[in-house]
């Protein structure tokens, strides 16, 4: 019996699929090729040939894959972790250290790019990671390192027509300086 809010069964079902990511795709690669066959001069039987051909491969094709194993019952305050069992007891999982996204995102940019060890950003991440999100770490993440370390690539750029012989490392490095000092001990 259908209620209210859609009662349930094929309906529910084909509606979510007409919502999916899945749907978007496999339509738009139908229509992708249905055009590519017109725009080629197609015959109109062999355009609603391909079009529906690539759609259904495209529904085929995207499956997800099954679990390997059995699946353990998640833990609703952590979906990362499942929670354990010890003799019929649940044992609280043991939860991550508090992430800092900004922070990780700025020392996987600052791994990749080639600066120099005299600057000791890597020490400087450290004391961040330490100290964690606050009043004056902040700022630091999300506006003065990342300057500091444009100013450093963009100095090291422009470096062989600069007349006056600037040293971007000991720049990066004074800033750097600045911004531990700032940083509060743990």
């Amino acid at each position: 019996m259908a209620t209210s809010n859609g009662g349930g069964g094929s309906g529910n079902r084909f509606w979510a699929y007409l919502t999916s990511t899945r749907f978007s795709v496999a339509g738009g690669a139908g229509v992708a090729t249905g055009a590519t066959a017109y725009v080629l001069q197609a015959p109109p039987a062999m355009w609603l040939l391909i079009a529906a051909g690539s759609y259904v491969a495209t529904v085929t094709l995207w499956r997800k894959p099954p679990p390997d194993g059995p699946v353990e019952p998640v833990n609703p305050a952590n979906p990362v972790e499942p929670v354990g069992r010890l003799g019929g007891e649940e044992v609280p999982p043991v939860l991550p250290p508090r992430l800092w996204p900004q922070l990780e995102e700025l020392a996987s940019f600052v791994g990749s790019a080639p600066l120099p060890a005299s600057a000791n950003v890597p020490g400087l991440l450290v004391r961040l990671r330490t100290a964690g999100p606050g009043p004056t770490t902040e700022p630091i993440v999300q506006r003065r390192l990342p300057l500091a370390v444009d100013g450093y690539l963009r100095a090291l750029t422009w470096q062989p027509w600069v007349p006056d012989g600037a040293d971007p490392a000991a720049e990066l490095a004074r800033a750097v300086d600045e911004m531990a000092a700032l940083v509060p001990a743990s």
